[in-house]
């Protein structure tokens, strides 16, 4: 799906406040701060909610708290018009474009931009027919997990593969905005891989970068992440956006977490060979000549490290000496 790892999706969502310019900037932002792929959302006010006054459609709580969900839909949305243009420019800065469909007009209209990749949003993840409609495209899929169980992760994932779905990423998610580092449980990461043995990432709600090195030790592959302009103050997704400059050091810093933990492999770094200076060895501690046996009174276990490994101590003792040594001098390997 991407070539590095690990590989940062930079969410535009409704940060470009209706104005196509922003949407823009913000795909360039993401090109020039090293996102490795771009991300739109594709609905419509009346795909996702209907226009009610009624207290059910008025959220209660969290950053959204007090709107409609119509008004805030409406508010939100990336016009469908601009979708062409904004795929068009991706693909001129050599960045992937691709999109969150929320109901099945979506995934036949990004269709027709040939879209590569499809996201299926937390709260959309039970949405079956959805992830059917996703599947059948054959196009690799990424589904996020916030607010599910394993059980219904595990529907979703059964799903996408029932219908034709090859290339499944599941994101872990924690669907609080912004999230807080006591929201979340990285270790559900181990356990998403081991149970479904596919490539599994974070869904980045967190103003805290910790987050997502953590999770590259978990083994978490692919990051999606909202994102803004430098300094940008409005957006209805800003209070867990990473801005401008800031994208680059969340990407390096995925980039250090890799390095740290990707070797399966027990390493050492050739950079440290140099330290092997300050290990303890064998030196003469008297004046040994060709065939005296080395004892506690003429060898001695020291640092520095120019001498044989002190490990070799034990099985020297009342072994004759094969060579002459000096007091002070290191013994040398075949001395015995």
């Amino acid at each position: 799906m991407f070539l590095s790892k690990p590989s940062l999706i930079a969410e535009i969502s409704a940060n470009h406040c209706g104005d196509f310019r922003l949407a823009k900037k913000l795909i360039f932002c993401a090109k020039k701060y090293g996102a490795d792929a771009v991300k739109l959302q594709t609905y419509k006010p009346e795909t996702m909610t209907l226009n009610s006054k009624k207290k059910y459609f008025i959220i209660q709580t969290g950053i959204w708290k007090g709107y409609n969900y119509w008004q805030l839909y409406k508010k939100a949305q990336t016009p469908w018009e601009w979708h062409k243009k904004l795929f068009d420019y991706a693909k001129k800065l050599n960045i992937t474009i691709f999109s969150t469909p929320f109901d099945e007009s979506a995934v036949d209209f990004l269709e027709k931009l040939k879209c590569p990749i499809y996201k299926v949003s937390s709260f959309e993840m039970t949405d079956l027919a959805l992830i059917k409609k996703i599947a059948q495209t054959k196009k690799p899929m990424i589904i996020s997990t916030g607010t599910s169980s394993l059980s219904e992760i595990e529907m979703a994932f059964k799903q996408a593969k029932k219908f034709g779905s090859k290339d499944i990423t599941l994101l872990y998610c924690v669907s609080n905005y912004p999230s807080k580092i006591n929201d979340f449980h990285l270790n559900n990461i181990k356990l998403m891989k081991k149970k479904f043995k596919c490539k599994v990432g974070l869904s980045d709600h967190s103003n805290d970068n910790r987050i997502a090195m953590l999770s590259v030790a978990m083994g978490a592959e692919i990051f999606e992440k909202h994102i803004g302009l430098e300094n940008q103050k409005k957006g209805l997704d800003i209070k867990f956006a990473t801005k401008g400059k800031d994208i680059l050091k969340y990407k390096k810093d995925l980039i250090t977490a890799y390095k740290l933990t990707k070797s399966e492999k027990f390493m050492r770094e050739k950079s440290e060979n140099i330290s092997r200076q300050y290990r303890r060895t064998i030196f003469a501690i008297d004046k040994i000549k060709k065939g005296d046996k080395f004892t506690n009174k003429n060898i001695k276990r020291i640092r520095p490290g120019y001498g044989i490994s002190a490990k070799f101590y034990l099985k020297m003792i009342n072994k004759k000496s094969l060579k002459n040594y000096q007091k002070g001098e290191p013994i040398k390997p075949k001395s015995f």
